[in-house]
């Protein structure tokens, strides 16, 4: 919205009349002046409030996926330890929480700052400021963070001491998603595509919400602590054949699925952080809401083409309908299309979504090969669907949209098969491979650390009862999971048929 901006010395020689004085034209015109910049001030304050109200219900919306994780994670574990996986979930909001407040969003947002790491705003000082944005720009930020960090606790569910989590959570929110997405969002940042003289490619990576930012960094992170870890009990045999340890609860993963599903138009489109901004000169249909609103729709329709490719994939490869691969291929379509989708056309996310499932597919097979456990798939979902989500933006992310998006620099790069050359591209792939070597490189020492210390994994006895019994004082409720084999049941009921064997005769005395 244009400036509303009056003077009284522009005013008044258009006053003058012949029966108006220059005195009297000049009052008349610092009293309109006066009147027209009070309204001016109303109309931007109402836009300030308007754009935070926006920016605070999108990130209600991205909270409200911390229960969509919370259901996921329980329906995808064992009975056994559904009390554990939960309470991690609800550790990950509030110790991120603390350490977001305290150092995470100076490290990101912290402007004026180096092109590594932010340095103000600790502990919100000097919030709400121009550089550093309001409190609503601060909570959803957070919300962000903390959904890295329950990337990373699916993977490292049902074998993972209490006291690693507190770890690693405070120390992924506060330090190094931050970094991440300094580089990536912030005006300051190395990498960033809204800084003025950027310094990769002359583009920056596109990374809109977080293909990279935060589901490379939470799925990386949880890689590194799986495979320190180690598979859990009885997930590969002797022979190093797969066994299907199965979660307990196929309603909680669908139940979990749908609200990511619902808070993810909170993580895509609220990313834009403003609603009420024209393209153009204004005054016409088409704004920063229509951009909004396509970039749900390039949301949705990636997520459900992954979703029905997966069905009919796994359906060819399985031979059954599997609800709950295509919750997880819906969710691997939703990290893909994040960091384009603001920037691509409806159609390339359809195509988005397709080439996501058989990234998680692919993904998987390796996975297995390799004897890597991961009970929610997180490290390939996340991860791997990310890092295609990032490579998908380099080639087709459009020139108009682009420039709408990231206005300021004309003749910015864009997609490859857009014919906006290789520049984005190569962005996009160094990106990938920047948040590859930094998270490896601060997530692997620690978790490593936690091992030699005796903090990251808890005993066999604990692992093979269920950390709900053996660490958090009994079940959630009471269910016998298929594999446990300290189950006896009183009776069972068998299925009754007809045998080959004549009925005795009875007789009578």
């Amino acid at each position: 919205m244009g400036s509303l901006t009056c003077t009284a010395s522009d005013l008044a020689p258009l006053l003058l009349t012949t029966t108006t004085t220059t005195l009297n034209a000049t009052a008349i015109a610092e009293f309109l002046c006066s009147r027209f910049n009070t309204i001016s001030i109303k109309f931007n304050d109402t836009t300030h409030a308007i754009d935070n109200t926006y920016l605070l219900f999108s990130a209600y919306l991205v909270f409200a996926m911390q229960l969509g994780f919370a259901m996921l994670c329980a329906g995808s574990v064992r009975a056994k330890n559904t009390m554990n996986i939960m309470l991690t979930n609800v550790l990950d909001a509030a110790a991120g929480a603390l350490s977001y407040y305290l150092f995470g969003f100076a490290f990101a947002f912290g402007a004026p700052s180096n092109a590594f790491i932010g340095r103000h705003f600790f502990g919100l000082h000097n919030i709400p400021s121009l550089s550093g944005g309001d409190y609503s720009f601060f909570l959803y930020q957070w919300a962000f963070a903390i959904a890295a960090a329950g990337i990373t606790s699916g993977s490292i569910a049902e074998r993972t001491q209490f006291v690693a989590y507190l770890i690693y959570s405070s120390f992924l929110t506060g330090f190094v998603y931050p970094v991440v997405s300094h580089w990536f969002w912030s005006a300051d940042g190395w990498a960033s595509p809204i800084r003025s003289n950027n310094l990769l490619f002359g583009s920056g990576s596109i990374d809109f919400a977080g293909s990279g930012v935060v589901h490379m960094v939470g799925g990386i992170a949880g890689l590194w602590g799986a495979v320190i870890e180690g598979p859990r009990i009885g997930r590969f045999d002797r022979t190093g054949r797969s066994v299907a340890l199965r979660g307990h609860s196929a309603s909680l993963v669908v139940l979990g699925t749908f609200l990511l599903w619902f808070g993810w138009y909170g993580f895509n489109p609220g990313s834009f952080l403003t609603i009420l901004k024209s393209y153009g000169e204004g005054g016409t249909y088409y704004g920063q809401w229509s951009a909004i609103g396509r970039t749900a729709v390039t949301t949705t329709l990636a997520g459900c083409t992954a979703a029905l490719t997966t069905l009919f994939s796994k359906r060819l490869l399985a031979g059954h309908w599997n609800v709950l691969d295509v919750c997880n291929g819906l969710l691997g379509g939703f990290a893909a299309i994040t960091s384009g989708c603001s920037v691509v056309e409806p159609w390339a996310a359809i195509v988005c979504g397709f080439v996501a499932a058989w990234v998680l597919i692919g993904c998987n097979k390796v996975a297995e090969k390799l004897k890597y456990d991961d009970p929610l798939e997180a490290a390939q979902l996340h991860g791997g669907c990310g890092a295609w989500g990032l490579i998908f933006t380099g080639l087709f992310a459009t020139e108009a949209y682009v420039n709408e998006v990231y206005a300021g620099k004309p003749g910015r790069p864009f997609g490859l098969l857009m014919g906006g050359g290789g520049k984005l591209l190569a962005a996009q792939i160094v990106q990938v491979l920047v948040v590859l070597v930094w998270v490896s490189a601060t997530m692997g020492p620690l978790f490593y650390g936690l091992h030699k210390l005796k903090l990251l994994r808890i005993s066999r006895e604990d692992e093979t009862q269920g950390m709900d019994m053996t660490r958090h004082g009994g079940f959630a409720y009471v269910y016998h999971d298929e594999d446990d084999p300290s189950i006896k049941p009183e009776f069972m009921m068998r299925r009754v048929g007809a045998t080959d064997d004549a009925s005795p005769a009875i007789t009578t005395p």
